[in-house]
């Protein structure tokens, strides 16, 4: 049987009973757009968090030392100079002060003293304005560089522009300087102010409170936290086990596994439907068999072979499940982005964009068809197996 006269024949069968066949796909239709809906949210939430923590940002470091005599910048410079594998070793230190709100309420904020290498080191990104220079730092100038969701306790508005504006910290004006980007993970973060302002200005914290390490491009960031710890203890004299060294390339790996994981136990939920729709497939093609035992025996007595009769069968299966597939996948995405809505209405700020990976798409038009093989290929034998002269008397 020629191929086009075999997708004909197929075709003209499963448009015989409609009903029937789209009931069948219901259990593929359910298990491909679980299956969709929920790799294409993961891979968006992925993206998303990987775009907020910055493909750069696997180089970053966290450092914290336990020691009765703090840490100075002084410290800081003779530790990067035996750690040469750092591109920027800088600190910070927490300070607070009263802050007037736009509500005419006053309340104590907590803000972070730091040196203009501190932003590039932690991957701070700017919305608008600038970052106070080295000069400024020094001089202990009255700047700040705030987070960007911070217009609201301080103006009354969400989207005032803040930049140029005065915040009254304790008894001095400050200018706000820089915006930064809402983040997720900075969330309500201080704001940063100088690290001399904060010392001198502010009574901060003498000592650095945070260490933040960026590494050079291409550093073997396992052996560098391993490398920073050991030579930190034996900077300041104290147990390694006294020294904190936390890389952002450890936490973005255990993200990616976590979310692998996660993908995949969706994967194996989202799989009991297609196993009970591979049944379904099953017993519609057996039910086709029985009904059609005479079709079946006219044909092999006008000479149809049994792998002509297995590969009609066959075929209708796989038809079925394919067809499942591809509105599944429609059905997958659109109620993916559907779901990304619900999220961004829920969280106001959070976008979340769905990803359907070509792989994705692949992997399960691959799928449909081996549930059509495999649910399919035992009532495709069985009806070529079938006696044609017994196939004509059946009633």
């Amino acid at each position: 049987m020629k191929l086009g006269d075999l997708f004909y024949e197929t075709w003209h069968a499963l448009a015989a009973n409609k009903g029937r066949s789209f009931l069948t796909i219901l259990g593929i239709v359910i298990g491909i757009t679980a299956v969709i809906a929920m790799t294409s949210l993961i891979a968006g939430v992925q993206n998303m968090l990987m775009g907020e923590l910055g493909l750069s940002q696997a180089r970053q470091v966290s450092i914290s030392a336990y020691t009765s005599t703090g840490m100075t910048f002084e410290d800081l410079d003779k530790l990067k100079a035996g750690m040469p594998d750092y591109e920027i070793l800088t600190g910070s230190a927490y300070a607070s002060a009263e802050i007037t709100l736009a509500d005419g309420q006053k309340s104590y904020f907590s803000l972070i003293g730091v040196r203009p290498d501190y932003f590039a080191a932690n991957g701070s990104r700017l919305k608008e304005g600038r970052f106070f220079t080295d000069s400024e730092e020094r001089n202990g100038a009255r700047l700040i560089v705030v987070n960007g969701d911070f217009g609201l306790q301080l103006f009354g508005s969400a989207d005032v522009d803040m930049l140029g504006k005065s915040v009254r910290l304790g008894n001095d004006d400050y200018t706000i300087v820089g915006v930064l980007e809402t983040s997720s993970f900075m969330g309500g973060a201080p704001l940063f102010v100088p690290f001399t302002t904060a010392q001198t200005r502010l009574d901060g914290e003498r000592s650095i409170s945070q260490i933040v390490g960026f590494a050079r491009e291409d550093t073997d960031m396992e052996q560098l936290v391993e490398s920073t710890r050991d030579y930190v203890a034996r900077y300041l004299n104290v147990e390694p086990e006294n020294v904190g060294v936390y890389s952002l390339d450890s936490a973005i790996k255990q993200l990616e596994t976590t979310i692998a994981s996660f993908s995949l136990l969706m994967g194996a939920v989202a799989s009991i439907s297609l196993f009970v729709g591979g049944i379904g497939i099953m017993n519609m093609m057996l039910t086709n068999v029985t009904e059609r035992i005479r079709e079946i025996g006219l044909r092999k007595s006008l000479g149809a072979r049994r792998r002509d009769i297995t590969k009609q069968f066959l075929l209708e299966a796989i038809m079925l499940c394919v067809t499942g597939g591809v509105f599944g996948i429609v059905f997958g995405f659109a109620a993916a982005w559907g779901l990304s809505g619900v999220v961004g209405a829920v969280q106001p700020g959070m976008s979340l964009t769905p990803v359907l990976a070509p792989e994705v798409v692949a992997g399960a038009v691959g799928v449909c068809v081996a549930i059509g093989i495999v649910f399919g290929y035992y009532p495709a034998r069985r009806a070529a197996k079938l006696d044609p002269v017994e196939s004509l008397r059946y009633q």
